[in-house]
């Protein structure tokens, strides 16, 4: 079921549906932190306002929540900015800056990388196997591909979905 995820995606979009995926196979340091310095943003269209319509349907951008569960690799904070990079680029977006902070002593992780297009972002819970990602992007982006980089680098067991379509215009 983990496979076909962004295909249920793409089925719920045509049908104006949220979505809701689930499957399973069942002492104090000082806390690091990693920052990137932003990107020029004098590429982008600034006079835009970057609304999309699909289906008759005009709305700001596709909001993704994802609860990972049996996670592996969570508490590495290496891995997870390297993550978060290959799911901007994947999804055809724009890497602004990324922030992560490492906690002690769980070495849980939260952070946010920061988009033209919106963000993406992580807590971990390294101690449950847990990580809940937020990920929203408007335009032209495709935030559904950032699914398989993460199952292939975090490597739950289970993954729940839900979709949002953002600022939805009902007019």
């Amino acid at each position: 079921m983990l496979e076909n995820s962004t295909e249920l995606i793409k089925q719920q979009r045509k049908a104006n549906n949220p979505l809701t995926v689930v499957s399973s196979p069942a002492t104090q340091k000082k806390p690091q932190e990693s920052f990137s310095q932003p990107a020029s943003i004098d590429t982008l269209d600034c006079n835009k306002d970057h609304f999309i319509e699909r289906n008759g349907i005009k709305f700001a951008g596709t909001h993704l929540i994802l609860d990972l569960w049996g996670a592996s690799n969570i508490s590495c904070l290496e891995t997870v900015e390297n993550t978060l990079r290959e799911a901007v680029e994947a999804c055809g977006a724009s890497l602004l800056s990324i922030h992560l902070h490492h906690f002690t002593p769980n070495s849980g992780i939260s952070g946010v990388a920061v988009l033209a297009e919106s963000h993406i972002s992580i807590h971990t819970w390294p101690e449950r196997g847990y990580a809940a990602l937020d990920i929203f992007m408007c335009g032209d982006s495709q935030p559904e591909n950032s699914i398989a980089v993460l199952k292939r680098a975090f490597q739950p067991s289970s993954i729940c979905i839900n979709q949002q379509m953002r600022g939805a215009i009902h007019e």
